[in-house]
């Protein structure tokens, strides 16, 4: 595969796939991205111009679509509107960017023959009480619960069709929650990490126990050049790495790394809906494709995420008044 097309190729998870495959691959690479406030040039900066290009445009946009398609041995497709509290206060740019979006990527890559991958979430399979022994797999059902997840769960079952009914050449990954360099600011970890270097205290939903089940945004990315490479067409992989914590683990943490006492955090109104515990099974991924994370300490990976944004403040700065106005106006 000498061409690759990411949408989305310029937001916080795209652009960690597009560095990978600059430094680990000899790819040229498109990156198609609409640039909402989710996605920044600055994340695609220092990669060489005869290696990446960006193509600023929408995955609605059926022509542009084709054309792109068209041109590329292999779609990776990351486009997608992923913030849960933004689907919750308007669900509508969810609806048309996972579902239609993807629709129109699918009769795109239908049309040219071209290999698909298509990125989704672990959220669709709802979450797990606390004390569950058990995690997600490849069988678990489908269970969203909210807007985000339930678009996200959509697409996927798009993906499925299209490779069953017309013959489309593509896999599926479901991943856990990332981390990692160029993730907004109104997201979980950054938000949190910005706040202790902005002298403010980092807030808790709640009593802060839900769990998420981390993975560094590169391990994710390693992951998916393995199931391009490797995957079975038509199949669906999980992607983890054993990353479980909750979320006041995770604040401790990062307060601890600043030198700043375990309980200097607040509580702070919890999310409708908010879904209790998520944790992945990447057995399948790891046993037949032969994938293993770098980051498998999450400490030391929070350790390298923390760094960056301290080094990266000119590129967040600008964006976290309003972030925290928002959140503010909605006692978060």
């Amino acid at each position: 595969m000498d061409r690759i097309l990411v949408t989305g190729g310029a937001g916080f998870i795209g652009s960690n796939f597009v560095h990978h495959l600059v430094e680990h691959t000899d790819a040229r690479v498109t990156v198609l991205d609409k640039l909402t406030y989710a996605a920044t040039r600055e994340s695609l900066d220092g990669l060489p111009e005869d290696r990446v290009d960006l193509v600023v445009g929408d995955i609605l946009n059926t022509d542009l679509v084709n054309r792109l398609v068209g041109e590329h041995d292999a779609v990776v497709h990351y486009a997608a509107e992923s913030h849960n509290d933004n689907s919750l206060s308007d669900p509508s740019p969810f609806v048309q960017t996972n579902i239609v979006g993807t629709y129109t990527i699918l009769e795109a890559v239908r049309r040219a023959g071209t290999r698909l991958h298509h990125i989704s979430t672990d959220e669709v399979y709802g979450d797990l009480e606390l004390d569950d022994p058990e995690r997600f797999t490849e069988e678990t059902p489908y269970n969203p619960s909210s807007p985000y997840s339930a678009t996200k769960a959509g697409s996927d079952l798009l993906v499925r069709a299209w490779v069953r009914s017309f013959g489309v050449r593509a896999t599926i990954s479901n991943c856990s929650n990332n981390y990692g360099p160029w993730q907004h600011v109104e997201k979980f970890i950054p938000r949190q990490i910005t706040n202790v270097i902005t002298g403010q205290r980092p807030k808790l939903y709640g009593a802060g126990l839900n769990v998420r089940d981390w993975i560094h945004a590169d391990d994710h990315s390693s992951a998916v050049w393995t199931i391009l490479n490797e995957g079975q067409i038509g199949e669906t992989y999980l992607i983890g790495a054993d990353g479980e914590k909750n979320n006041l683990d995770v604040v401790e943490l990062i307060l601890r790394h600043f030198g700043r006492p375990a309980d200097d955090f607040d509580h702070v109104t919890d999310r409708a809906g908010h879904d209790l515990r998520y944790a992945i099974d990447s057995t399948r991924l790891r046993d037949e494709l032969g994938w293993q994370p770098r980051f498998a300490d999450f400490e030391a990976g929070l350790t390298k995420t923390i760094e960056w944004y301290v080094d990266h403040e000119s590129w967040w700065r600008p964006h976290k008044d309003g972030v925290e106005a928002t959140y503010a106006a909605k006692g978060q």
